[in-house]
């Protein structure tokens, strides 16, 4: 449902620049990036050339590099290389949040499936958004985006339930990403950069911090609930 309103969204801003249904489905499967698309609409709208259009949407997509060297890292050694390469074909921030938090090794066929639901979601809403999005009423397509705000709740609160430790890292990494946009000089960079520098930045602290083994376990620090209950 999330991928499909934002979809719709995406699919009105195509109409009003000028895109057809076809040539904004195969943009939506061919990206599958909100803030890309939007910012390559925006370019399109304003006529620029190909070269800058590509450039902006490469820095602006930038994390899903990152996203997707670390999911690759979840699966079994012996997984062949055409998997880990298509693992990262359509990876987004949720599939990469839902991807992230199975339990142990990564079975790539989950992140497949969850790719299979989502980008069809995501490719429909951007053609209903092109031939009907202008008759939804703006406040209902604003109320359907609340389900990917549930998607990541849903990814972030388990975790801080069952760590002190993790609850303070998502508390500094939502600390952080504000003032990233409210301070003068850090607000100039650019969301892709924002979020590759604050991940790198808090993910080795934390791995300073509170080093696992191979297994997921803490090598030192505090006990989950889980652990407390074993003991």
């Amino acid at each position: 449902m999330g991928y499909l309103a934002v979809g719709f969204t995406i699919g009105i801003a195509a109409k009003n620049t000028g895109l057809d249904a076809v040539q904004s489905f195969f943009m939506s499967l061919g990206m599958v990036a909100s803030a890309g698309e939007y910012a390559a609409l925006m370019l399109i709208g304003a006529g620029a050339g190909l070269i800058e259009m590509v450039a902006t949407t490469l820095v602006i997509n930038l994390r899903y590099l990152l996203m997707s060297c670390s999911l690759t890292q979840k699966l079994r050694p012996e997984e062949p290389f055409w998997k880990r390469f298509l693992l990262a074909l359509c990876v987004t921030d949720e599939l990469f949040g839902i991807s992230s938090a199975v339990p142990g090794a990564l079975n790539p066929v989950y992140t497949w499936g969850a790719m299979l639901v989502s980008v069809t979601g995501w490719c429909l809403g951007t053609v209903l958004g092109v031939e009907a999005g202008n008759i939804l009423p703006a406040r209902a397509a604003s109320a359907m985006n609340v389900a990917l705000y549930g998607m990541f709740l849903a990814i972030i609160l388990p975790p801080a339930k069952r760590s002190r430790f993790m609850g303070g890292l998502i508390a500094a990494a939502m600390l952080s990403s504000w003032l990233f946009s409210a301070l003068p000089g850090l607000r100039q960079i650019s969301a892709g950069f924002r979020v590759i520098l604050l991940t790198v930045a808090l993910s080795s602290a934390a791995a300073w911090l509170r080093p696992v083994d191979g297994q997921g376990r803490p090598v030192r620090g505090e006990r989950t609930d889980s652990q407390e209950e074993r003991v």
